[in-house]
């Protein structure tokens, strides 16, 4: 692992934006919704497809655990634009997902590995 100089390290802490950092927890309708073959979950994927191919929703990471958290999301927008996005979201409107958003930090370029 290289090691990061005083300079470096503050000079790649300047380059971080803001973002808001989004956390869904399974609700209480989401073993109902898994019972029926997750309809309104893949509605809720369907949009996170459409809002990361806006710009909206930066990355999109489901957790596939049997705990009580459903996914992770970074968003690119203000906290209370991501709130108002996500008050509209069909999942949520069920009660299959409840969520909660953070003002966080990133480094822009950042991306997962392929």
């Amino acid at each position: 692992m290289d090691e990061n100089s005083d300079n470096k390290t503050s000079e790649h802490l300047s380059k971080a934006r803001d973002y808001t950092i989004l956390i869904l927890k399974k609700g209480p309708k989401y073993q109902e919704d898994a019972e029926n073959g997750k309809p309104i979950v893949w509605e809720h994927g369907k949009r996170n497809m459409s809002l990361r191919q806006g710009g909206v929703l930066a990355v999109v990471c489901p957790i596939t655990d049997p705990s009580e958290y459903a996914g992770i999301g970074v968003f690119s927008c203000s906290v209370e634009e991501a709130r108002r996005v996500m008050d509209d979201d069909p999942a949520i409107k069920a009660g299959v997902l409840t969520y909660s958003v953070h003002s966080g930090k990133g480094f822009p370029g950042d991306a997962l590995p392929s």
